[in-house]
Formats: structure tokens, sequence, C-alpha cells
């Protein structure tokens, strides 16, 4: 029979996390909700009006660059996965005693900024940059064309910005697969490709639907790239959010494009989990078979 310390010692764990998640993401959700439903200026005071309009106005007059933002994080995950797969999977299983030195490459991007790793890029696809010159040799791009201020500038910025958080929980999950399954599908006289695509892939399924996620999400409300990366046409809703708390201190409307922009998100996610199912979601149905 478990003693009262013993059965106290998992809510323990759990109360630092708890209160870290209680105090700085429910009591500011908790206002900037109320914000949200508020009408009023910074010079004259907000006043709770319950003013749902701010959320039907959120939705009509930015539906474009929720659009846009949700497109470049779509395409921005989907070349993250198709890039970082291979890597992580050439990290875990090829990289031998160079793996702590390239899973250290993954990694190095983080030991500076996010935002100055942006503005690299902006260097790097200026009009007079040797990338942007070879490009144009290749007739990639158009003489008289640029690649900075346009959209794939921004989805290539999201990218390698998003990389690293697609390829560790990947790596992570190729590193823990049973190599005796593998072993077992080609003495089943399996091709290689078949036993990537019925035995690897499905049970690295976790770690791919992590990256996914990990990657989407942030993705969907950065403005940084399109800031720095992109033009006027190339605005997410990020950039929408930020100006109407920093330039037009609109706090009423940026918090209900903020819900909005998070509700949306978890809507999706949640009507993945209800079609996949939360086994397929964590690969448990294919670790059990």
């Amino acid at each position: 029979m478990k003693t009262l310390r013993q059965r106290l010692v998992p809510y323990g764990l759990l109360a630092p996390g708890l209160i870290w998640l209680i105090l700085f993401f429910v009591v500011p959700m908790y206002f900037m909700g109320e914000l949200s439903l508020k009408t009023g200026s910074l010079e004259s005071g907000y006043q709770l009006t319950w003013a749902t309009e701010n959320y039907t106005d959120a939705i009509s007059n930015y539906s474009t660059q929720f659009g846009r933002a949700f497109y470049y994080a779509g395409v921005a995950t989907i070349l993250s996965l198709l890039i970082g797969y291979p890597l992580a999977y050439a990290i875990a299983f090829k990289g031998g005693r160079w793996k702590n030195l390239m899973l250290f490459a993954v990694i190095a991007p983080f030991f500076t900024t996010y935002l100055i790793r942006t503005i690299a890029w902006k260097t790097i696809l200026d009009d007079a940059s040797p990338v942007v010159s070879v490009l144009k040799t290749l007739h990639l791009v158009a003489p008289d064309g640029r690649v900075l201020a346009t959209s794939g500038a921004v989805i290539a910025g999201l990218t390698y910005n998003f990389l690293p958080f697609m390829v560790l929980p990947l790596y992570a999950s190729l590193e823990r697969l049973d190599q005796r399954f593998i072993e077992a599908s080609k003495d089943l006289y399996a091709s290689a490709t078949q036993t990537f695509i019925r035995v690897t892939l499905p049970l690295t399924m976790p770690g791919i639907v992590a990256g996914v996620l990990l990657c989407f999400i942030p993705a969907s409300g950065d403005y940084v790239n399109s800031t720095f990366l992109g033009g006027t046409n190339q605005a997410m809703i990020g950039n929408v959010i930020q100006s109407k708390y920093l330039v037009v201190n609109d706090y009423p409307e940026a918090a209900a494009l903020s819900f909005t922009l998070m509700a949306i998100i978890l809507v999706a996610l949640l009507l993945y989990i209800k079609f996949a199912g939360t086994e397929a979601l964590m690969g448990e149905e294919e670790e059990a078979t």
C-alpha cells in the first residue's frame, strides 16, 4: 500500500510545470481573451462590451493574410520534411563517429539569434549576391528579376529557420528504431524501398508528426521572415498582429486575431486527431503490429 508521501510525489513533480503554465499561459490567455471583447482606444481606455465583431472583422478583413500564412507555413513544413528526413536518416544510420559533429551542425544555427539568421538570408538573397547571380546564370531567375521580396524568399527563410525543429525529432525517432524490424524485413526478401515504406516510415511516424507540428505551428504565426525577406505583398497574419499591437495600438483586434489564429490551428489539429486517431498520431498502431 502506497504511503501518503508516495501518492503525492507525482503531484509534486507536476507542480512546477503546472504553476509555470498557469502563470505564463492561462492567466495571460484569460486577460487577452477579455481584451479581445473590449472596445475603445489606448487614450480613452478599453471597456468590456462583448464586442464579438472583433472576431468577425478579423476573419473578413484579413482572410488573405490568414491564407498566406498557412500556405507559406505548409510549404515550408513540407520542404523541411523532405530535407530533414534524409538528413536525420543519414545521421542516425550513416553518421558513425561523425554523428555528434553532424548533430552539432544541425543545432549550430541556434547559437545565433533568430533575427540575425533571418537578416543574414536578406544578404544572401540580395539582388547583388553571388547566389542570385548563379540563379540568373542558370535561368532560374529572369535577368531583370529578383529573389528578395518574393514569396519564395519568405518560404526559404521559414524552411531554414525551422529545419532543426524537424530534424531533431526525426533523428530521435530513427535512433530508437529497433534494427531487428529492418533485418526481419530483409530476411523476408523485401527490397530497400519496401523496407523503408512498410517498416521504417510507419515506425518513425511519431517523429514526423512531432516535426510537422513543431514547424507548422510557429511558422504560421511568424512575422520576422516576411518582414525582412518579403515585401508588402507577402505579409502574413503575424505581421498584421504585430502591427495592431505595436504600431496601430488596436489591442482588442490584435487579441481577436491572435485567438482566431490559435483557434484555427487547434481545430485543424483536433480534426487530424479525430480522423487519423491518436494511435496513428503517436505511431502506437504500427508498433503494436
